[in-house]
């Protein structure tokens, strides 16, 4: 049987596109066609149309809403899951205290952050304005002003290289900065259960209005970007050594590393994925020549790239 078939068998037409353009679906506005372009609409489906794949021997990839990522301008040969909007339910429970989340791995960071401030628990304000999904999150142990997604989970459930769910607790996903087992081992996140303790209702919503508006005088937010473009050199910031190597500015097509945050490449209009990975190139070479430090990029890559 013929695979757009089998894969229209478990999905649905509606839920399954040809040749869609990635760059409608990514921060970085950017990225050239998947074959195959699908909306898994539950967790059952996603494991079928992954066995699939394996079975097939056709390359496949979840995105979520697109952050950190940079697809190829000649596009990505495989099928593209992209879970955002229809795998995004969270739920709530407290007990004797404590707020117990449960989220399914399309749902927004922001989203599941701002529920946790708005029942008046503390420690995810740090989330409330990171644009990825949970399941992106887990897998690189996303953070940002001294909090990670690491400090809070009991659980996730992800799917294996053989499409077997496992449950994986906190110890089992060995996070470090950036990563963990789901990045090492290439598992996909169905879901996740964390925890918050009670804090100050009025507090917390404060700190999350804080850090938002923090987020927006600092980062330039107003282009396409895929977030913050390098990981953070040890004993260094990434922005720092390119804002003192005097790159900020220094562009390639439609690709300019920010005026505003040296730490973000942005698409300043028309970029190219062979824009960014070039600027990605000359910035990691002007940094290792100064300072040598090399710099490694913490945005994910993929598709056809020459």
């Amino acid at each position: 049987m013929d695979f757009e078939i089998k894969l229209n068998d478990i999905f649905g037409k509606d839920n399954v596109r040809l040749q869609e353009s990635m760059a409608e679906h990514t921060s970085f506005r950017i990225g050239g066609p998947a074959d195959y372009y699908v909306t898994p609409q539950d967790p059952e489906s996603l494991a079928q149309g992954i066995a699939l794949c394996v079975e097939e021997n056709v390359p496949y990839y979840i995105v979520g809403n697109g952050t950190n990522l940079l697809i190829a301008d000649r596009g990505f040969r495989g099928v593209i899951f992209q879970i955002l909007r229809t795998m995004d339910s969270i739920t709530c429970r407290e007990e004797d205290g404590v707020l117990l989340l449960f989220a399914q791995a399309g749902a927004l960071l922001s989203r599941a952050a701002r529920t946790v401030a708005e029942k008046g628990y503390a420690g995810f304000e740090f989330a409330a304005g990171i644009p990825g999904t949970i399941g992106g999150a887990v897998m690189m142990n996303a953070g940002a002003y001294g909090g990670e997604i690491g400090d809070h989970l009991l659980y996730v459930d992800v799917l294996d290289e053989k499409g077997q769910t496992l449950r994986l607790t906190l110890p089992e996903l060995a996070f470090g900065y950036r990563r963990s087992i789901v990045m090492d081992k290439g598992y996909i996140v169905l879901d996740v259960c964390m925890s918050f303790e009670k804090g100050d209702p009025d507090a917390v919503m404060q700190r999350v209005e804080e850090l938002s508006g923090k987020r927006k005088s600092s980062q330039p937010l107003d282009y396409p970007s895929a977030g913050s473009t390098f990981k953070r050199p040890e004993g260094y910031f990434a922005g720092k050594l390119i804002q003192d190597c005097g790159l900020k500015g220094l562009t390639v097509g439609g690709a300019q590393v920010s005026e505003k945050h040296a730490g973000f490449v942005i698409n300043i209009g028309g970029a190219t994925a062979a824009d960014v990975r070039e600027l990605i190139r000359q910035v990691q070479e002007r940094v290792k020549d100064q300072f040598g430090v090399l710099l490694e990029p913490e945005i994910r890559m993929i598709g056809e790239f020459e």
